[in-house]
């Protein structure tokens, strides 16, 4: 897994119009007994999981060991899964607490891409005169700079607008794997999108 595969990951994988089965009757299959179907829920969502937990891990083994984990859960405790809630919220709360446990334990309370980079990064000069490759590579760091801004972003903001805007979820579902109010939901993304509005300025004044 690179860091991040995409921002716009969840825009190819949450169409459950292109699928045969929509989770929920794909989780219904498994708990009668179809391994099929597990298959498919894991290839579903596992790269969706791994980009989510590697957010708040910062560690790319340690996340995919957290989703193997997810799905450990989900194949022994499948029955625990009942048709109320979607199934995207059930997987999604075992992949964060798992996280959340991860992050407890190693005593991470700040996490941050800040102390990795380079000072001398402002000084360098793209020498290719491919504007294509120049303009490829203005966009991967605007890309970093934006996961950079998300980061930097209090926890529960972090959390609300990752699974909002780049995972893709609906704010029912966040107010559910989140445990708070659908209001607070809304607060919480509005602020963070104003923050990180503030954040990348700079570079729409660039542009």
């Amino acid at each position: 897994m690179t860091k991040l595969n995409s921002l716009h990951l969840s825009d190819k994988l949450l169409d459950q119009n292109k699928y045969l089965y929509s989770d929920e009757e794909l989780i219904s299959r498994f708990q009668a007994g179809d391994k099929n179907a597990y298959v498919e829920l894991v290839n579903r969502y596992k790269d969706r999981l791994t980009n989510f937990v590697y957010y708040f891990l910062k560690d790319e083994e340690l996340s995919e060991d957290i989703v193997q984990d997810t799905f450990i859960k989900l194949y022994e405790k499948k029955h625990y899964y009942k048709p109320v809630a979607k199934f995207s919220t059930w997987i999604y709360t075992i992949a964060r607490n798992l996280a959340n446990t991860e992050l407890r334990k190693k005593n991470r309370v700040k996490i941050t891409y800040l102390s990795q980079m380079n000072n001398d990064m402002k000084n360098y000069e793209l020498k290719s005169k491919d504007q294509s490759l120049n303009s490829k590579i203005e966009n991967e760091y605007l890309l970093d700079e934006l996961h950079l801004a998300i980061d930097r972003l209090p926890k529960n903001y972090k959390t609300a607008i990752i699974l909002r805007d780049i995972q893709g979820l609906n704010y029912e579902e966040i107010s559910i794997i989140v445990g708070v109010p659908l209001g607070t939901i809304k607060s919480r993304i509005n602020r963070a999108r104003l923050q990180l509005q503030l954040d990348l300025k700079i570079f729409k004044k660039e542009q």
